[in-house]
């Protein structure tokens, strides 16, 4: 039996699956090494898949009535929009997070979505390796972090009818199972929700079927993604930064990687519970003719698991 397909999944009709620009290559709002968003939008619906995410701001249109009739028009709905947010740094930060946020969930409700993924800002640049900041962060940084992340999980809900999902990702203050259960411990579950991301919490050492089952009640929005062993070794042996270890292919295809997807899906659907879980492989830059495929790979796997 290949390693996480079940040879008979029960199903998985809790768990809504979909896709993202990520998925595609996709990084950026604009970048020539990416694929253009109509070809996104085609390719994402022709390997099955019903639900996406908007990816950065700006790659797919803004315009509310013709980013409907586009995703419409291919038989997808939208389940969330994404920002970075460096909320640690205090009260200073606020409007300009606020301005961004706000625009970003302003579009994600008009074209139907219900939920606003939050990633936290790196501590160093994935390009250069350079330090942006410390790794660490001081207890007032923490305090910094709780109040503001709860601060923004409010206002998005009462402005905009989102909830905010707060992404652990590498190469962030969030990340490792410590953090991640800090900053969990820290905020409080009406506003904040967590967005578990398999392929980022594996490559910072952490166990997703653990953390489901000891954090359950948080968890409003789930990433899929695996970890190539063999290369996440070398990444934390040489002290890697994320973006150079995307481009070595720590990110794979699944079945292929770790953690098993199976187990974290029936895990999820044990909540009891409506919840997207939306693939996410990251792979910038990639040839454009590369995403589609693994992707229509990876959507039989899914059902495989009876997603």
């Amino acid at each position: 039996m290949t390693r996480g397909s079940p040879s008979s999944a029960p199903a998985l009709d809790r768990i809504r699956v979909g896709s993202a620009p990520d998925s595609w290559g996709v990084w950026f709002p604009d970048d020539p090494a990416q694929v253009p968003w109509q070809r996104f939008l085609d390719e994402v619906s022709r390997a099955g898949y019903s639900w996406i995410e908007l990816g950065p701001y700006g790659y797919l249109p803004t315009d509310p009535a013709r980013l409907t009739d586009e995703v419409t028009a291919r038989g997808l709905r939208v389940s969330a929009g994404t920002v970075f947010t460096s909320l640690h740094r205090g009260p200073a930060v606020w409007d300009e997070t606020w301005e961004h946020v706000s625009r970003v969930a302003e579009l994600t409700r008009a074209v139907g979505g219900e939920h606003l993924v939050v990633i936290p800002s790196f501590w160093r640049d994935d390009r250069t390796a350079a330090l942006i900041e410390p790794p660490e962060l001081t207890a007032e940084q923490w305090r910094h972090l709780a109040s503001g992340t709860e601060r923004l999980g409010r206002e998005v809900r009462e402005r905009h009818g989102l909830r905010i999902a707060v992404h652990p990702h590498a190469d962030t203050h969030i990340d490792t199972e410590e953090h991640v259960t800090r900053f969990l411990d820290a905020t409080d579950p009406d506003v904040v929700d967590l967005c578990l991301d398999t392929g980022h919490y594996a490559y910072c050492g952490g166990d997703s079927v653990r953390l489901i089952e000891t954090y359950g009640e948080r968890l409003g929005y789930l990433h899929l993604k695996q970890v190539d062993p063999e290369i996440l070794d070398g990444v934390v042996r040489d002290g890697t930064p994320f973006g150079p270890a995307v481009r070595q292919g720590v990110m794979c295809e699944p079945p292929h990687g770790v953690p098993e997807l199976g187990p974290v899906l029936t895990a999820a659907q044990g909540l009891g519970i409506d919840l997207f879980a939306i693939v996410e492989q990251d792979m910038y830059p990639c040839p454009p003719d590369q995403p589609f495929p693994i992707a229509e790979r990876t959507r039989r796997f899914l059902r495989s698991c009876g997603a």
